[in-house]
């Protein structure tokens, strides 16, 4: 179970044919702090959405991603980790 007073890592991907998102978080496990998945979600890209660019494509991925796991996020504190140069 996530633990909402931990920080989330955030990994967003946009490529070719989808939208991907991997929400992490870094918890104790036997005295040793140990990266984890809390979940993962991705989608096909829309046929309009093809068109655009890689920068765009990648704030698309980060708005939906957003949307769908701000109960996880809400009022915590999070830290977006993406591939893509334009967006850090």
């Amino acid at each position: 179970m996530p633990d909402l007073n931990i920080h989330f890592q955030f990994y967003i991907d946009s490529c070719g044919d989808g939208l991907r998102e991997a929400l992490h978080q870094v918890q104790i496990i036997d005295d040793k702090p140990t990266e984890g998945p809390v979940c993962y979600i991705s989608r096909q890209i829309k046929p309009t959405e093809a068109r655009y660019g890689a920068r765009k494509m990648e704030c698309i991925c980060l708005v939906w991603a957003l949307e769908e796991l701000h109960y996880h996020l809400y009022g915590g504190v999070f830290e977006v980790i993406t591939n893509c140069n334009a967006m850090k």
